[in-house]
């Protein structure tokens, strides 16, 4: 009886399937390359391993024993496993596993995610059996996550003060200072400059003041970190705030919001590809923030 498999105990195996298809020891000699003894020798050996007989050979021809036959289909079925394992293990030497988690900024342009489709179909077009999370958060969400290694990269705008996160600038955004009807501002006649620093704005956490900002000191009694929350003061009448122009200009065509013209109030936001410097990324990481990379590329 057979305990463990051991390659000779293959090699024995296959010898038998091969003598059954042949129909006999002495037609098998050929396909074998074996001398008729040796290949009885070899036989009998398996069925000594087994401890029963395989097949019957002398004057009445070579027949297979209802235990041989029982043997002869689990051992096609055996090769079979045997066969698609070496399939699957060589393919899985070459293939990207796993799974690939990305934030992704609130309100981004169509063109932002246009590119970002761009290199999902990408890596879609690799040998990969990957899956891929994608997840809206706030910048400082996005952060945090990175940091617990909850995610593998992040497109936002950042600080840049995280030393543990290694950035790379995608594309950059346009932001625009809004106001809507009812603030005075919405009126061409109001005196821009006095009535900007008296002008209640909203505080959003992630736009980074400059120097020449205008609204350093002023007053602001509004704070949101998301694009809607900010839109909602605005739409008041009663706070001026920044939006991205992309966002902002369908609500400037029905009249709903106006840009405050002034020096100052437009800037320029760089969006980043942000990944934890300690974090080691597997292959399905690199190689879809290498197609990221190459989606955001300029020219393409």
């Amino acid at each position: 009886m057979l305990g463990q498999l051991h390659d000779l105990d293959l090699q024995l195996l296959r010898l038998f399937v091969r003598v059954v298809e042949c129909g006999g020891f002495s037609a098998a000699q050929g396909e074998l390359g074996l001398s008729q003894s040796s290949i009885s020798q070899q036989m009998a050996k398996l069925e000594t391993r087994l401890g029963y007989r395989l097949c019957s050979r002398g004057k009445g021809g070579f027949n297979v024993t209802p235990k041989g036959a029982e043997l002869l289909g689990a051992i096609r079925t055996l090769f079979e496993s045997i066969e698609t394992f070496r399939h699957q293990s060589n393919g899985v030497a070459g293939r990207l596993i796993g799974e690939v988690r990305v934030g992704l900024s609130e309100a981004l342009d169509q063109s932002v995610l246009q590119r970002v489709a761009e290199a999902i179909r990408r890596f879609r077009q690799r040998d990969e059996s990957v899956r891929i999370e994608l997840i809206s958060a706030m910048p400082g969400e996005m952060e945090r996550l990175l940091l617990q290694q909850r995610l593998d990269l992040a497109i936002g705008y950042f600080s840049l003060a995280q030393h543990a996160f290694d950035y790379r600038e995608l594309f950059r955004e346009s932001q625009q200072l809004y106001c809507a009807p009812g603030h005075p501002l919405f009126s061409t006649d109001a005196p821009l400059d006095q009535t900007l620093q008296a002008s209640d704005r909203v505080d959003h956490p992630y736009r980074f003041l400059r120097r020449d900002d205008p609204f350093q000191g002023t007053p602001c009694s509004a704070r949101s970190e998301q694009v809607e929350g900010t839109l909602a003061f605005i739409l008041s009448g009663r706070h001026i705030g920044y939006l991205p122009c992309h966002y902002a200009r369908s609500w400037e065509e029905k009249g709903l919001l106006r840009a405050v013209q002034h020096d100052g109030t437009r800037f320029e936001v760089a969006f980043q590809l942000a990944r934890h410097r300690a974090q080691s990324p597997g292959d399905a990481q690199k190689a879809f923030e290498e197609d990221l990379l190459a989606a955001f590329k300029p020219g393409t």
